[in-house]
């Protein structure tokens, strides 16, 4: 067969590319394919590149990457995943336009619209593009994916180009777009791309701004002195911001069209919560709350209802539990397990990793996902989901009570219709109390919250379940602050033995943190609440109360009067344990006075009582007392025998205010023996457990730290 002849009949109209067959038989089908290096075209498709801010480090990252794909001859490719908005492609634009002058084969570039209504772009499609990108005709690209992407990888093989694929949806719509040779490769995507790993992906997750660069971004997004001249201003907006890039230029957007407006005015349309992704938004263009439309609108129904619901959740963070609570559904154990949709929000960059399984929302984020609750959940599936959420914080502290403080009166709970979800909480009382301080934001956050959304019950209960952790770490101000709202929910219930118990519980934080006067007029009302309930018990209780109060305001005769009556009544009516508290008072009293003898006699009481009732942390308070009143009294070993027992004990508690005091004792006792090293050191980890528990200033402490100047300046005090 000869090559046709200028003029005669062709089938295959037009100009034939390639190298021309010449034959004199042929037998089966004719084929055609073009060679790889017969059609070239450099494509430079790349959008233009904008400023970036304060993404050095990824930067670097994705140049190492890079560069070991460089050494081991193979393409480099990377993902970069993150919350819409949070500057994805425009980090993979700043890397990939860097990269020109070493790749003179082109640049491709094809957004895969993965928050697109329709699904996104197919895979052929864009190779379809890729190929007649590079030279290809219309009539050239194959019809099937597969033959698409062998020719697009035999066209690439030999080319050094790089490729952006932007918003991408799976790694399964990327791989075939993945060109072949020393090429490089950026996706972005919302969602971590973990199924591209097999092709040697390196993942870049990036995060929000912190708040010097967001200020940098908005200054570079004014283009004139007003970032400069109103400091304070500029950091509250980028605060509003979120540190969202995207957010960030939109603000900036609004503000640079208008020069003679100051930043202010954005602070003030920014600073109502409600309206806030409104404000961020120019015309419809570039507008935070459509980009998180898009992630929301491509999310699994019970991934969007976890996502919905968990916008209802008042602290910052959470735990794996709480995405279980507001999905906990009566009598369905399926509906329990979050673990699926907890990932895809996580895939998604919805939600942002703050530890092992624990989870926070983006500050805008959070925002949209409470607008979407209101919008698409009706307001008795709001208030289940609320209830659940706090029916759970309420079960999982009443447990972590139980472990740490098992002598501790716990009251009844009340808990909403459903399901209740604990947490694991630990096994032991320093796990517990970690659990605790954790998750203490939220459960404050929750106490707050419960009066108005009508669960009041929830903010006394819960105040009251936390009394282990206040009384071992001394959150002084969530402790006031917490029975304050526990105590007005009691009230409006109209529950006088709650009022009673966050008046009584509420004192001693009162007392704690140095109010003395105001916690002495709490257990007066509290003794006449329970006298006028003819609650003979309560009442007793009240006087070891009323006696710690007065004791604190210098009434010493007249807290030992208390005292005295609360030893001997509180038996009387069944309650062994409190009457030995009050021989503990008692003892203490003593010993400030310098009685030391009656104050052993005391101590040995009430250590023996609380052994007895079981009550082992106090019965080391007791042991911590004995062991003191023996120093006063130069009985310098039994001191330290008393005074390392009650360590021990304590060190098993996590009550790092008591175990102070016994370090700080046993410092006296090494001082007094001449072990001035050994004294140094326990003097100084007394002053560091004070300083834990927030009491750097207390008595103890100041006296700690004096006698450590002492033997700092080779002084010893006998």
């Amino acid at each position: 067969m000869r090559s046709h002849e200028p003029g005669s009949h062709n089938e295959l109209s037009g100009t034939v590319h390639g190298a021309t067959i010449q034959a004199g038989a042929v037998h089966g089908g004719i084929h055609f394919a073009a060679e790889a290096n017969s059609v070239r075209q450099t494509p430079w498709q790349l959008p233009p590149t904008v400023h970036v801010i304060d993404r050095l480090r990824e930067l670097e990252a994705l140049e190492q990457h890079r560069t070991r794909a460089l050494r081991e001859e193979r393409p480099a490719l990377a993902a970069v995943s993150g919350l819409g908005g949070v500057g994805k492609t425009t980090l993979a634009l700043r890397w990939l336009h860097a990269l020109r002058p070493h790749f003179r084969g082109g640049q491709l570039y094809a957004d895969l619209g993965a928050q697109s209504t329709d699904g996104g772009a197919l895979p052929e499609e864009v190779l379809g593009r890729f190929l007649r990108a590079l030279g290809m005709s219309a009539q050239q690209v194959p019809a099937t994916l597969a033959e698409r992407t062998a020719l697009y990888r035999s066209l690439t093989a030999d080319r050094r180009l790089v490729v952006l694929l932007d918003d991408a949806a799976t790694a399964a719509q990327v791989r075939p777009l993945l060109p072949a040779g020393r090429s490089v490769t950026a996706v972005t995507s919302r969602n971590r791309m973990p199924g591209l790993t097999v092709d040697g992906c390196y993942p870049v997750h990036l995060e929000p701004l912190d708040a010097e660069a967001a200020m940098e971004l908005l200054a570079d997004t004014l283009s004139d002195d007003r970032v400069s001249s109103q400091p304070d201003a500029a950091r509250l907006l980028v605060e509003l911001c979120a540190g969202l890039p995207l957010a960030v230029r939109v603000a900036g957007a609004r503000l640079a069209a208008r020069p003679e407006r100051r930043i202010t005015t954005m602070v003030h349309a920014l600073a109502e919560e409600r309206g806030r992704l409104e404000a961020l938004a120019i015309e419809g263009d570039h507008d935070v709350r459509a980009t998180l439309d898009l992630s929301y609108r491509t999310l699994p129904p019970r991934a969007a209802r976890l996502y919905r619901l968990l916008g209802l959740h008042p602290g910052p963070e959470f735990g794996s539990a709480v995405a279980a609570a507001v999905l906990a559904q009566e009598g369905d154990a399926h509906e329990r397990d979050a673990t699926e949709p907890l990932e895809r929000l996580h895939d998604a960059s919805l939600l942002l990793d703050s530890g092992e399984t624990r989870h926070r929302f983006h500050d805008l984020v959070r925002l949209h996902a409470t607008r979407k609750a209101t919008e698409d959940e009706p307001p008795q599936e709001r208030a289940q989901a609320m209830r659940r959420i706090a029916d759970h914080y309420l079960a999982s502290a009443t447990r972590a009570e139980e472990i740490i403080d098992p002598q501790h009166r716990t009251m009844a709970r009340d808990y909403g219709a459903g399901p209740v979800v604990v947490a694991d909480v630990g096994d032991d009382a320093e796990a517990a109390l970690d659990w605790l301080e954790r998750e203490l934001p939220s459960l404050m956050a929750v106490i707050r919250q419960a009066r108005a959304a009508g669960f009041p019950t929830v903010g006394w209960q819960l105040a009251d379940a936390l009394w282990p952790l206040f009384l071992r770490r001394k959150f002084y101000d969530d402790w006031n602050a917490a029975h304050r709202e526990g105590l007005a929910a009691a009230k409006e219930l109209g529950d006088a033995v709650a009022e009673c118990r966050m008046l009584t519980s509420g004192g001693v934080g009162e007392l704690g943190s140095g109010h003395h006067d105001r916690a002495l007029a709490m257990f007066e009302r509290a003794a006449r609440l329970f006298m006028d309930r003819d609650d003979r018990l309560g009442h007793a209780r009240t006087l070891n109360y009323r006696g710690l109060a007065l004791q604190r305001l210098g009434r010493s005769d007249e807290a030992a009067e208390l005292f005295q009556r609360a030893a001997a009544e509180l038996p009387m009516h069944g309650d062994h344990r409190a009457g030995a508290l009050a021989r503990l008072n008692l003892a203490d009293v003593a010993l400030t006075a310098g009685h030391t003898e009656e104050a052993v006699h005391h101590a040995r009481a009430a250590h023996t009582a609380l052994l007895e009732a079981g009550d082992s942390y106090n019965a080391a308070r007791a042991t911590t007392v004995l062991g003191r009143a023996y120093l006063a009294g130069d009985r310098i070993d039994q001191a330290a025998e008393q005074l390392s027992s009650a360590l021990v004990t304590l060190r098993g508690m996590a009550a790092n205010y008591e175990m102070a005091r016994a370090v700080g004792g046993l410092a006296e006792v090494s001082e007094r023996r001449g072990l001035t090293r050994a004294a140094r050191e326990q003097y100084r980890e007394a002053l560091e457990l004070y300083s834990s528990v927030g009491r750097s200033h207390s008595g103890e402490a100041e006296s700690a730290r004096h006698r450590l100047r002492r033997l700092d300046h080779g002084e010893s005090e006998a």
